[in-house]
Formats: structure tokens, sequence, C-alpha cells
């Protein structure tokens, strides 16, 4: 192909994804693929960005969509990867990974914003302002599960928070990913009855998306969905917290078990910790429990997941050392461990997938690299291949 044929080329596929039209005529990839982002944050600022200083997260997550929206028309590297050197083209999903409002936190002057807030600019941003297709040529669905922050506003917390209590954010999750007969209301959510658990299934991979951590709860929820899924079918899990999770976020052992300022605990997830009566204490029992998870179900190949806002590909072993699962942590627009310092490493993660092979690669894709030029195209940082069955054992 030409320069100039490459050039129209790209002229139609930008053209064609802002007026929604099929890619069926643009040699488009069988992969399917799908960006991966967490921890929006609505609700705090950024210390500097693009030259500005204490720049809202409304900002900074709009500045991240509008790169979001130019990826199809953008070749991917030509790094032994699946589709490598070729257009990347539709979208087949896109995953927020939790955390889209940010704690509401303090009274008065210092109050972070509420959850209601938060979500009504999160919808302006990412449910609105996101203009993909997918291979059919309609907008590229939104799929979202719930993290910390989204539900101790739900719920409560140990600090003061403004207001004490405000489900907004998790109840339009719900809704929204649930889809149930009689949507849920402010006044009528109840987490103990209303988890976000659902799947999806894309060319014969079988995506999985459970509420904050794989506790017992959630994993009883994902034995009965996976009785009905082949064992030769890869499994993809979407998790807020990293598979180590976090002690803070299981439900208190001591006492009323409640949550209060002494013991520091969360109550986000079903379980008591059974390690300890502090939030330091070990949850080795309770990464046992989703260990014993995976190795009864090998086809569960990768665990993609949020919180601690570093952008890493890794396998993580379990305590026992008993599973060697993919693992993909992303970076957060806001609070990123190494991006929150140095806006050139802010990035979100592209994920094509070969259903034929069964390989996946995840690529880094960075948005910020010359803040002083918005206008630049995206750059393609680090990039991993994962083989997702058979998940390989110790």
């Amino acid at each position: 192909m030409n320069r100039l044929a490459k050039v129209l080329l790209t002229a139609f596929l930008i053209l064609s994804a802002g007026m929604g039209l099929s890619f069926a005529q643009t040699a488009a990839p069988d992969a399917i693929q799908f960006i991966f982002t967490s921890d929006a944050h609505y609700g705090i600022t950024r210390a500097n960005f693009r030259g500005a200083t204490k720049v809202s997260s409304a900002i900074v997550n709009a500045a991240m969509i509008a790169k979001m929206n130019t990826i199809s028309a953008i070749t991917l590297p030509d790094d032994g990867g699946v589709n490598g050197n070729k257009i990347v083209g539709p979208i087949d999903f896109i995953v927020e990974g939790g955390d889209i409002a940010n704690r509401e936190e303090g009274a008065g002057a210092i109050a972070i914003q509420s959850a209601s807030t938060s979500w009504k600019q999160f919808q302006a941003g990412y449910i609105d302002s996101l203009n993909l297709s997918d291979r059919s040529g309609k907008k590229t669905p939104l799929f979202i599960i719930p993290g910390n922050h989204d539900l101790t506003n739900a719920i409560g917390f140990y600090k003061t928070m403004t207001p004490v209590t405000d489900p907004t954010s998790m109840v339009e999750i719900y809704n929204r990913m649930m889809n149930p007969s009689v949507p849920e209301t402010n006044a009528s959510w109840n987490y103990a009855t209303d988890r976000v658990n659902y799947f999806r299934d894309f060319g014969g991979i079988h995506f999985i998306f459970i509420t904050i951590w794989p506790d017992s709860e959630n994993i009883a929820w994902m034995n009965e969905d996976l009785k009905n899924v082949s064992p030769l079918t890869p499994v993809i899990l979407f998790s807020h917290d990293e598979p180590e999770g976090e002690s803070k976020h299981f439900t208190n052992p001591n006492g009323k078990h409640d949550i209060n300022a002494t013991d520091k605990f969360e109550n986000l997830l079903s379980d008591q910790l059974a390690g300890g009566k502090t939030v330091d204490s070990p949850n080795t029992i309770e990464q046992q429990n989703f260990e014993k998870f995976l190795i009864e179900h090998p086809n569960v190949s990768a665990y993609f997941h949020g919180n601690d806002h570093l952008n890493r590909y890794y396998d993580w072993t379990g305590p026992d050392n008993g599973v060697v699962l993919h693992t993909v942590g992303v970076d957060s627009p806001m609070k990123g461990t190494v991006s929150s310092t140095d806006e050139t490493k802010l990035s979100f993660d592209l994920v094509s997938i070969d259903p034929t092979s069964r390989t996946m690669s995840v690529r880094n894709c960075m948005w910020n690299v010359d803040p002083a030029k918005p206008d630049a195209p995206l750059t393609w940082g680090a990039a991993v291949l994962y083989a997702l069955y058979p998940r390989p054992g110790k």
C-alpha cells in the first residue's frame, strides 16, 4: 500500500468511527478487542496536568477519553503479538474497573463531592463521550464493575463523609450491568442482595465481572456460572482488587462486626477476615480459597484489576504456588502510582485476543507522552503476549 492509500484509509477509518459506520469493508481484524481502564476517581484533582495545577478529574478523564476515541485508526506495533502491524479497527467493548467516584470524605469546604455528582461527570465522559464502534458498527458497549470507593460511598465509612451515604454510583452500575426487570433506586438498593456479578461472551471467550474481589460469595456465584461453561472455554475475570486482595476490605472480625474508627475494616466483602483482628493481619486463608477455585477451574486464564493504580503484567501463583494466573493491573488517570507524579506515563490498555490460537496481547497505550502537545497521537508502551488455555499449573 502506497503512502497516499494509507492516508486515505486512515481518514476513512476516522470518519467511519465518528459517524458510527461499519468497519466491515476495512479489513477488520478477527481478534476480540477491548480497552481496559480503571480508577477514574471523579471528585478529586491532579496536582499537575498539561501545564496546569489542581486539574479536575472531569478534565483529565475527558482528555483520556478523547485519546481512546482515536484508537481504531492507529496501527498496532509489529511486536509479534496478536494483529501486529495491522490497523486496530473495531473495539468490541470497554471495561471500567471501578472507583468511578472517589470516596466523598470530609465536610464543609473540604468535602469531596458526592457520589451522585461524580456519577453525572462519569456519565458525561465515559457513557456520552466515548464514540468507538464495534465490528457491527454499533456503539462500543461499556462494562463497569464497582470499586471500593463506590461501595464505601454506598454503605458508609469510619471517617466523616458528606453525605453519610450515597449509593448513586452503585445503583447506576447495578441497573446498567444487571438489567433488573424493576430498576433499583437509592432507597431500594441493598448490597446484601444486589451485587454486580455478570458475564459476557465474545468469540468463544467467557468474560466474568465481579464486585471488588473473589470472596466466598462471589466464588459461589462463579461456580454456578461456570457450570454452564465448557471447561475448554477460556475464561477471563475482572475484579477491582488485585488477586492478593486487601485485608481492610474484608468484614470486621471483631465485636459487632461493624464499620468503626477503631477497627477500620470497610466491610466490602462477605467474609470476616480469618487471619487476624486488625487490618494489618494477613488474608492468606481467603487467598487460598481463591487459589482453590482456580485449581478447580483451570480455564480461568487471566485476571484484570485496578485498585493499586499501577500498570503491570505478571503471573499470580497463589499463596501455595498452586496456579499461574496471567494478571494485568492498569494505571489510573488520577491516582497512578507512577503517573500521578509523571504525567507522561499516563496510560490505558488495549487487549487483542485471537480466539483461534487462544493468545492474548495486552498493549499499553501511552496517551500523554508530550503534555505540551495534547493533539499528539497515542504511542505504544509495554506489551505482553499470553496463552489463555490451558493455564499452566505448578
